[in-house]
């Protein structure tokens, strides 16, 4: 996990239908080997270790994990 502290964070919330599973369509498989090109593992992504962005797996980790970021009146929408 030294990876995901070694240097800045973007943290955004999106919004719309299917979300999550549209966000994790964009970054790719978590392995870059296996993602599929043209994705942001396949991209920019140095390892499995270091696989270059993260987004949540279901409305509810994203519901925690906004929250773990987000104040309530951050969040517009």
């Amino acid at each position: 996990c030294d990876f995901m502290t070694s240097g800045p964070v973007v943290v955004q919330v999106l919004e719309g239908e299917d979300a999550v599973k549209r966000n994790r369509d964009v970054m790719g498989a978590t392995n870059p080997a296996d993602a599929a090109e043209g994705t942001i593992r396949k991209t920019y992504a140095e390892g499995i270790e270091a696989n270059s962005v993260h987004g949540s797996d279901s409305e509810e980790n994203a519901a925690n994990e906004i929250k773990f970021f987000f104040k309530d009146d951050e969040i517009v929408g």
